[in-house]
């Protein structure tokens, strides 16, 4: 049986063009408002028509799956990077951190849970800012003091790590914009 492909229920707003977008030559009667969002679990890039009406600001979270939606009428596309606006493209990092914060415990364990790659290559040099020596520092922690609780804990006890949440948070704004990255951690093709 083919699984089907990875479907978001919450997007967090990243742009509202309540007049549609600026280069939609059609007239403006026929244009219709667009959302532009980024998946809070797949973090897949989508543009949404709002119900008649409904107004939203950027960091709002929404509800896009089955059922009864609020603010959703209905997911027009999936996007890329380019298509975001600039002002989208701007705050994206900002709100994937406050994804990454709002589910911490699950971030956390990218940390927790990285193996080597190859011989030469691990997971956690993946990660910006993050090299050889600061690799070995959280892998020598961890095996002394036992895995780490929190962000604030992985800050305390590693010297060097002071903002874990930005730093997967541009791990994973580089997967959204770099298609190409040979290793995906966060961001499935999606």
């Amino acid at each position: 049986m083919k699984k089907n492909k990875k479907r978001e229920d919450y997007i967090w707003v990243l742009d509202f063009l309540p007049r549609g977008h600026v280069e939609d030559d059609r007239p403006a009667y026929k244009k219709e408002p667009i959302i532009q969002g980024v998946g809070e679990e797949h973090f897949t890039l989508l543009e949404i028509v709002p119900k008649e009406g409904q107004t939203v600001s950027q960091y709002d979270k929404i509800y896009i799956g089955p059922g009864e939606r609020e603010k959703a009428d209905y997911v027009k596309k999936r996007i890329n990077f380019k298509e975001l606006t600039r002002n989208a493209q701007t705050e994206l990092p900002y709100i994937i951190e406050e994804i990454v914060k709002e589910k911490e415990e699950k971030y956390i364990n990218a940390f927790n849970n990285a193996q080597p790659i190859t011989t030469r290559q691990h997971t956690l040099e993946l990660f910006p800012g993050i090299g050889k020596k600061l690799m070995w520092k959280i892998l020598d922690d961890k095996e002394a003091a036992g895995k780490f609780e929190s962000f604030e804990d992985l800050s305390e006890r590693v010297n060097g790590i002071h903002h874990p949440e930005r730093i997967i948070a541009k791990r994973i704004t580089q997967e959204i914009k770099d298609k190409n990255l040979k290793y995906r951690l966060f961001v499935k093709d999606n």
